[in-house]
């Protein structure tokens, strides 16, 4: 976020972070290691809640194209159930997003203007109603809709590549299913980071600086910083997707499995 909100600098001037890993030493040497986990509580409250709604909108969305329960999908099909997912984990993940940019930023400028998670949460709701606390919501479907499709479609689509010959795709190994996960992630954010930079920078806007929402977000980073900017952030973002993914798609077959154990029927 840091990297994607960052000022264009004076003529002159060099850029605040000029990559990944100077702003990563920048922000542990001026914050400690707190600093590189500044705004996450409010995502991480959410996180669960997410995930779940999110692979229940993927289940939903397959089973809404199935004549028979043991249908099999093509892949637009599953591309179109993964963005059903997207829709139904917006609502949850827009006013995570938007408390945990600002609070992301606000280090950096040198401002402390909310104390924490809640206090953002409270002073965006009295300045702006629920408008103010879901700011940005139109750019967090534009993300996560086409990513999630992305997401979910790679993921099917690995795992059948990766199934030896003659093997049933629920038996898939470990690493298998890891790396399956981990570049789903990769591809999903490959889609995902162009409208993630224009939220980024829209959710941490003063009020009123963009009127026309994410058309004058977009035609002013071009503008200024040519189209290379809708990627700020492309390292810092992969260097996350694929361990975070692989965790998040081992973590889900392993909870499928626990509870297929223990309520068969269910």
């Amino acid at each position: 976020v840091r990297l994607q909100t960052q000022p264009k600098p004076q003529p002159g001037q060099p850029q605040l972070y000029s990559g990944t890993f100077d702003c990563f030493r920048k922000t542990l040497v001026g914050e400690g290691v707190r600093g590189l986990y500044r705004g996450m509580a409010a995502p991480i409250v959410g996180v669960t809640p997410m995930f779940a709604v999110c692979f229940f909108g993927f289940g939903l969305g397959k089973r809404l194209q199935q004549k028979k329960p043991d249908d099999i999908l093509t892949y637009p099909q599953l591309f179109a159930a993964g963005m059903l997912s997207g829709v139904f984990t917006t609502v949850i993940m827009a006013p995570g997003e938007r408390i945990k940019c600002l609070l992301q930023i606000q280090a950096a400028t040198g401002e402390t203007k909310y104390s924490g998670p809640l206090d953002c949460a409270k002073q965006l709701y009295r300045e702006a109603g629920v408008r103010g606390v879901y700011k940005g919501t139109v750019l967090t479907l534009m993300r996560d809709v086409p990513a999630s499709g992305m997401y979910f479609m790679t993921y099917e689509w690995l795992k059948n590549i990766l199934t030896p010959e003659g093997k049933n795709v629920s038996d898939l190994s470990v690493p298998r299913i890891l790396f399956a996960g981990g570049l789903a992630g990769i591809f999903n954010w490959a889609v995902a980071i162009p409208p993630d930079v224009l939220k980024s920078r829209f959710q941490t806007a003063p009020p009123g600086k963009y009127p026309n929402g994410f058309r004058d977000v977009l035609r002013e980073l071009i503008r200024e910083e040519g189209v290379a900017s809708l990627y700020k952030g492309f390292t810092a973002v992969m260097i996350r997707a694929f361990p975070a993914n692989a965790a998040c798609f081992l973590g889900f077959e392993v909870a499928m499995k626990f509870l297929n154990w223990i309520a068969p029927g269910l």
